[in-house]
């Protein structure tokens, strides 16, 4: 099987993000991804360069405003006397309906929903290679691998169709799942990163085609905060296809289990063609988002589970930041799923 990969994504690096109205240091770091490549590899994955793809993908499940506004926007501040080396927002819009501002600072309060998303000058060179790792891992899947995994940073599942947030640009598990989608009649997205998908929620909410399905540590005291509540399940056509599993802080291997078998059943109901997994390793005991309380064979055993679905699957990497066990939680994760999934 393949990681796909292009260590042109390791160029993103903003230095800061603002959390609690304090400026740190941005924990997601180039660094993640020789981690995780490690983990890939010793799980015995092959690397895989993807080609360059072009905005098909993205722009399929992005507005056109805001894939503009990504591409162009570090250039723009540079323009702005006294502005920040990096695009951070200071202000936002009480309303998203209203006429599209010109201003850049405007745009930028306008499709960035918090501080922890900064645009450097190498951001939109990257995010575009994290992109082209979800479709090429997708296309992969699509033309007859059984699975593949797409090393994709910076993450994307906290990314709406307009609006960065969380570490978060392109969503690249809705990039793999609209390329599914060309083969599949009906796609299923997992996610298991201990925060909630709100982008990925949002970006498929009112769709029958795309269930969407996140495990994740309940946010009524946990970002994003504003979603990812049970009584969230979908509207329109797309009612009773979004299902949110919120648990409590510091859940465990024994308490995760249930909630992933819930999820997995809804997936069999939904009898996709394909499987999207939003893989965030961020659930770690030992995290610094200090979420969940997984071990790494906790890991193990929850690849083993997604694996035992059967389907045709792209496993896109969400979070996970920086801790001694983060490329073996890949490792034991990519090995139990490997196991099974083939049998």
């Amino acid at each position: 099987m393949k990681v796909v990969f292009d260590p042109e994504q390791k160029r993103h690096y903003p230095r800061h993000f603002l959390v609690n109205g304090v400026v740190e240091a941005n924990p997601e770091v180039p660094e993640r991804a020789d981690r995780l490549l490690a983990g890939a590899c010793e799980a015995g994955l092959a690397q895989l360069v993807p080609p360059v793809h072009g905005l098909d993908a993205i722009s399929a499940v992005h507005t056109p405003e805001y894939v503009a506004f990504l591409s162009g926007i570090h250039e723009r501040w540079m323009r702005i006397e006294g502005g920040s080396d990096e695009v951070v927002p200071g202000i936002h819009p009480n309303r998203r309906d209203g006429a599209y501002p010109l201003s850049a600072v405007a745009q930028a309060g306008y499709h960035m929903a918090d501080g922890a998303c900064p645009i450097a000058a190498d951001s939109w060179a990257a995010i575009k290679r994290s992109a082209d790792t979800a479709t090429e891992a997708a296309r992969l899947v699509r033309d007859g691998e059984s699975w593949s995994y797409a090393l994709s940073r910076p993450p994307g599942h906290h990314a709406f169709a307009d609006m960065a947030g969380g570490f978060c640009y392109l969503n690249n598990s809705g990039i793999a799942a609209h390329v599914l989608r060309g083969a599949n009649h009906r796609v299923a997205i997992l996610d298991v990163d201990v925060h909630h998908g709100n982008g990925t929620q949002g970006m498929f909410y009112r769709r029958s085609d795309i269930l969407t399905v996140s495990i994740h540590a309940d946010p009524v005291r946990f970002y994003p905060f504003f979603w990812g509540h049970a009584d969230e399940r979908g509207a329109g056509a797309g009612l009773g296809y979004n299902y949110n599993l919120p648990l409590p802080r510091g859940t465990d291997d024994t308490a995760y289990m249930p909630a992933l078998r819930a999820a997995l059943r809804r997936i069999e109901a939904f009898a996709p063609g394909a499987l999207v997994v939003a893989l965030g390793l961020d659930a770690y005991k030992d995290d610094p988002q200090g979420g969940f309380a997984i071990t790494t064979d906790g890991f193990g055993r929850i690849g083993e589970a997604v694996g035992r679905l059967g389907l045709p699957t792209v496993l896109v990497q969400e979070g996970g930041y920086l801790c001694d066990d983060l490329g073996a939680n890949l490792t034991s994760f990519l090995n139990g799923f490997g196991a099974v999934h083939a049998l």
